[in-house]
């Protein structure tokens, strides 16, 4: 491949190491919810290096929700955008404006393009589109300040989350309820806190499996990672909520790590896997993409949600995956470079 001119794309909520968070996330102009920081090392360092590597000339460009940075964007030059935000002046529903800007601008760049990133974040359409292809996912109702968009006849427990956010965002050991107060309560909170339907879906009791998908006609579906939550303290929903996720002083995130699955039969592991790439098609991801599902004491397989762009540091699950199927992680960002770059030629 020849050498090109990458400009590593990411937004200014991620600046910096991460700071002790207020007990309400700041909200942008537009009420929306700040993203929470993610690990010291960004994953944007690994990758700047990774592109060196690989002969390239890399470069960093921050978008600060000003005019100015999107100006600066068009002329930057680059040959290719690696895409890393996810937010665009604190609101993190208009990283698929970013990505229509680009494809305006006709520079090539990594992962998911507006139609994933939007069908991707409003789990509710995405749960839609599940249906439709006969993908399994969890029975579900939205609700908004008293109006009901969407019910399926649900059963308790159930588990309440913003319909549009990521990251965990919103969830915590609240999130699951066994009742109809409960549920009100839970409901009213999504509101308050995220001026956000909240999406009340059936509860899967089962283990946490996350899929990587590198590709696109041909997508290579990686080796199956699990995120083992049977640590978490006694009465504690087993569910990935920010703690297990981020907030490092936890107990919960210190008992709780992802790794390999290596105890799933043949035949589990390709319904897991083939129900993973039918939820990448589904939902138009491009590059690479990782799908979240639950596999229940049954067997069954359900899809939970679609992650277009997923965390790329060396410790992110994605990256496990790729290691696992024998990719280094220069490797893994070649490819991915690869796969952009090609659908502009």
């Amino acid at each position: 491949m020849a050498n090109l001119k990458v400009t590593i794309l990411h937004d200014v909520w991620e600046e910096g190491p991460p700071e002790p968070e207020p007990a309400k996330a700041p909200r942008s102009k537009n009420g929306k919810r700040r993203k929470k920081k993610k690990d010291p090392l960004h994953d944007r360092e690994e990758i700047f290096e990774a592109l060196k590597k690989l002969g390239h000339e890399p470069s960093y460009h921050v978008l600060e929700g000003k005019n100015q940075s999107l100006l600066a964007l068009a002329k930057c030059g680059a040959d290719l955008v690696f895409n890393l935000t996810e937010s665009y002046a604190g609101d993190d529903t208009m990283d698929k404006n970013i990505a229509a800007y680009l494809e305006l601008l006709q520079i090539p760049y990594t992962g998911g393009g507006p139609q994933a990133l939007y069908l991707a974040q409003d789990k509710s359409i995405a749960k839609k589109i599940f249906d439709f292809h006969k993908i399994k996912t969890p029975d579900f109702a939205t609700s908004y300040k008293g109006r009901t968009d969407h019910s399926h006849d649900i059963e308790f427990p159930l588990i309440v989350k913003p319909v549009s956010e990521d990251g965990s965002i919103g969830i915590d050991n609240g999130s699951v309820v066994d009742s109809v107060k409960e549920l009100m309560e839970r409901i009213h909170y999504i509101h308050e806190e995220f001026d956000s339907p909240a999406l009340i879906e059936e509860y899967i009791e089962g283990r946490e499996i996350y899929v990587a998908v590198l590709g696109n006609d041909n997508a290579e579906v990686l080796p199956l990672i699990e995120l083992d939550l049977t640590r978490l303290p006694k009465g504690t929903p087993r569910i990935a909520c920010q703690d297990v996720k981020f907030d490092r002083e936890t107990e919960a995130y210190k008992v709780t790590k992802s790794a390999p699955v290596d105890d799933l039969d043949e035949e589990t592991t390709q319904k897991l896997q083939d129900t993973a790439l039918a939820a990448y098609r589904a939902l138009k991801l491009r590059d690479y993409g990782r799908i979240d599902l639950r596999l229940n004491k049954k067997g069954e397989v359900y899809v939970i949600e679609a992650n277009p762009n997923p965390w790329l540091a060396s410790t992110a699950e994605f990256t496990m995956a790729a290691k696992k199927a024998g990719y280094s992680y220069t490797d893994m960002i070649d490819k991915i470079v690869e796969l952009a770059r090609a659908r502009s030629m």
